[in-house]
């Protein structure tokens, strides 16, 4: 037999009938011999490995979605930054952090002042007392008692024995009594030492009891507690009054035998009875515009020690700062850069989505770290895929059952795309480790390909006939 090319049989009457004749011969003669074009399908099936075919429908995403998956994390080094790495001290470690007072709003705790009965005023160590008495003097002089009392007016303080010092009589234990008691005492000693009794005494000066106020008032001061008595609201006027700018931020503290209490600004103005709660004798007060509660109470303890930075330790602090911020910095970036290059080099382990079919290219997608991946990251990740050869009515997700009794079974989850509305339910689809992704051929595709393949056997069975 003579096989004829196509030139020849075309210079021939018939000849491409004849040609076409052939050919049609020719894959008689093929599929005779068993020489077919098989494409990958999925379809459902009973057996060894069952395939169940699920439309991708809202309810079946939910279902597919409820499959339990924990993302992988990255490792800590990646959310660390050098600001706070670590723990290191020694060289450029951190220094400690000052005190900065915590502005953020919330609520300031009342802590009500308790109340204290009025007591008589006590005699105490560097009061000032003034003793006034009559000397000898005449009719007229003494017809005036203020006049003969004014002659003879003497200041004494009371020492730190409790003692005041009188000429001619000595020493007087005046420290704790109330002034009639002190009275009384007085005259006893004149009339002991045979001296006229006639005498007045009042304190000058109150030294002896006293209320500290500072902070937020007009000049800090201390206040003396007088015979009349002191109260919260005459103590904070004597200081000049409250100034803060913002009575909600505001509270006036009162340190009191170590206990600390507090009363709000803006408790402080809506009742006005607490103006009228007493002091006593020791108590502190402070006006402060912080809400550092406890580092106050720490405050009244200590008697307040203020530190002062001077500049050259600041620029020695910052200094070390820098330094150690960078060590730190570049420790993070090795230790990332060596976990990028091991997962570069697949050392590290992974969770992966396998792509086949019509995809732009055979391949498998690391699914994120942190983060759960949709069907249509896959899809949109890799370039998406070519409809001129994939079908995008036919794009399955096949995925093995995760119970060990059933771990043969496989469910393809069918998304028709060739409505590209439903595309959305795409990027809703939470994909798992080890699912695969598979695109059908286009059925003109499917032709086309089993035409290339058998072309060369075509001709040669052709000619074969022909001769």
């Amino acid at each position: 037999m003579i096989l004829r090319t196509g030139s020849e049989m075309h210079g021939k009457p018939g000849g491409w009938l004849r040609a076409a004749v052939l050919a049609m011969s020719g894959f008689a003669v093929l599929s005779g011999c068993g020489v077919t074009y098989h494409s990958p399908k999925v379809s459902e099936r009973q057996g060894a490995l069952p395939v169940s075919v699920v439309e991708l429908t809202p309810r079946a995403v939910t279902y597919a979605n409820a499959s339990a998956y924990t993302p992988r994390a990255l490792p800590d080094v990646f959310y660390a930054y050098a600001g706070s790495y670590g723990g290191a001290t020694g060289v450029g470690a951190l220094p400690a952090a000052p005190y900065l007072p915590d502005e953020s709003r919330q609520r300031l705790e009342y802590r009500p002042l308790p109340d204290v009965s009025p007591q008589p005023y006590r005699i105490g160590v560097g009061d000032v007392l003034l003793l006034a008495t009559r000397n000898a003097a005449s009719t007229v002089e003494q017809l005036s008692g203020l006049l003969a009392a004014q002659n003879q007016r003497q200041g004494y303080t009371v020492r730190d024995d409790g003692t005041i010092a009188i000429p001619e009589i000595g020493p007087v234990q005046l420290a704790g009594m109330t002034l009639q008691q002190a009275e009384d005492q007085l005259f006893q000693a004149l009339v002991s030492n045979q001296i006229d009794p006639s005498f007045s005494l009042e304190v000058t000066e109150f030294n002896s009891q006293q209320v500290a106020v500072g902070g937020a008032v007009g000049s800090a001061k201390l206040v003396p507690i007088t015979p009349n008595n002191l109260t919260l609201g005459q103590a904070l006027i004597t200081a000049g009054g409250l100034n803060v700018r913002d009575e909600e931020f505001a509270s006036i503290r009162i340190y009191r035998d170590g206990t600390l209490y507090q009363i709000p600004v803006e408790t402080y103005r809506a009742q006005p009875a607490l103006k009228d709660k007493l002091l006593r004798a020791g108590d502190a007060i402070y006006v402060d515009t912080t809400y550092d509660l406890d580092r106050a109470f720490e405050f009244y303890k200590a008697r307040i020690d203020v530190i002062t930075l001077r500049s050259s330790a600041r620029s020695t602090a910052l200094s070390t700062l820098s330094a150690e911020i960078g060590i730190r910095r570049a420790a993070l970036e090795e230790r990332r850069g060596l976990f990028e290059a091991r997962t570069a080099l697949d050392a590290e382990k992974r969770d992966y989505v396998y792509l086949s079919g019509e995809v732009t290219k055979q391949n498998r997608f690391a699914l994120p770290y942190g983060r759960q991946a949709t069907l249509a990251d896959v899809l949109y990740n890799e370039g998406g895929f070519d409809n001129t050869t994939g079908d995008p009515t036919e794009i399955y997700v096949l995925r093995g059952s995760s119970d060990p009794a059933k771990v043969g079974e496989i469910v393809a989850y069918h998304l028709n795309a060739g409505n590209a509305a439903n595309m959305i339910l795409a990027t809703r689809f939470e994909m798992r480790p080890n699912d695969v992704l598979f695109i059908e051929e286009q059925p003109i595709t499917k032709w086309g390909r089993a035409l290339q393949q058998a072309f060369p056997t075509l001709l040669n069975a052709a000619g074969q006939v022909a001769r």
